[in-house]
């Protein structure tokens, strides 16, 4: 028996065969279990998934990390600070620390690896749909092991780092996943001025990328 009311799921992969898969295993996942899945849409870019989380607000998306336009990392920045509803798990073919450091930090409530799916997959829904945090235990001691290491340096560069006001507003939208069009509209600035507060900040921050600087 079913629960009363389905668990609405958005799929987002830019390959349609693993969506189908996807699609077999909620499918046996509801006539195995307690748990009634229903996929309300399906979307290939970060663009789409983005839109048809604002009309379908679905109760979990189901997220791949490398989109052939845009990625995970994009979609989860434009929802953060949003009221969705939606409870993101990350699927990626990617067990680096940094992808799972990543995707954490910018808001996934949990990480599958796409090569663990079929073993991984019910149970990380199960726990993300409960507000708690999916880990598997090999991918939580990388995560661990980078957290612990961006603790030490955010704490030494609070100490030592000086960001001008203007370098701390810039930083602000690149972490809510702006891209430098985005932040030179919101800080009414030409994109070239953008550009030249990033170079700043990476100098300061010792960093040689947007995602290093967001972390």
């Amino acid at each position: 028996m079913t629960n009363a009311l389905p668990v609405s799921v958005l799929l987002v992969d830019d390959q349609p065969e693993f969506r189908q898969g996807l699609r077999t295993l909620l499918t046996f996942y509801t006539q195995t279990g307690p748990t009634e899945f229903q996929v309300v849409g399906e979307a290939a870019s970060a663009e789409q998934a983005v839109d048809m989380i604002e009309q379908q607000q679905p109760m979990l998306t189901l997220l791949d990390m490398e989109l052939a336009q845009g990625d995970g990392i994009q979609v989860l920045g434009k929802l953060a600070g949003e009221e969705a509803r939606t409870r993101v798990l990350a699927l990626s073919a990617h067990n680096e620390d940094d992808w799972i450091f990543k995707a954490m930090q910018a808001g996934a409530k949990g990480y599958v690896c796409k090569t663990q799916v079929a073993t991984q997959l019910c149970e990380a829904m199960a726990t993300v749909l409960q507000d708690e945090i999916y880990l598997a235990p090999e991918l939580a001691t990388g995560f661990f092991r980078l957290f612990l290491f961006y603790s030490g340096r955010t704490v030494q560069a609070c100490q030592t780092i000086s960001l001008t006001e203007r370098e701390q507003e810039v930083l602000h939208w690149l972490v809510q996943g702006a891209s430098n069009d985005a932040i030179a509209t919101q800080l009414f600035i030409t994109v070239a001025t953008v550009k030249a507060h990033l170079t700043a900040i990476f100098e300061k921050l010792e960093v040689k990328s947007r995602t290093q600087a967001i972390v």
